[in-house]
């Protein structure tokens, strides 16, 4: 147990005589940074999500648009009417 703790303290002592890193960081300019990255990225879904919501709108707007179709040209069928002269009446027979 005794050698657990002089390897443990020998450990943090060699930490504490190595020299300091030259890499320093500020934690508020990084955190600001991401912070405003986020903030980007929220605003730029949101203008995204508004362009969609207009986009779709136009669509809704142009299929609510009725046009008014001519009416179909229909083929008519007109009958064939014969006429007969029977004495002095005339009779016609159509099909």
């Amino acid at each position: 147990m005794i050698s657990r703790l002089v390897v443990l303290a020998g450990a943090v002592c060699a930490g504490f005589a190595m020299p300091a890193s030259a890499q320093v960081l500020n934690p508020t300019v990084r955190n600001n940074t991401v912070i405003q990255q986020n903030d980007l990225q929220a605003l730029q879904n949101r203008v995204q999500r508004q362009q969609f919501q207009q986009q779709q709108q136009q669509y809704r707007a142009q299929d609510r648009i009725i046009v008014q179709q001519p009416p179909p040209v229909v083929p008519q069928v007109r009958p064939s009417c014969q006429t007969q002269i029977i004495g002095n009446t005339a009779v016609s027979t159509c099909r």
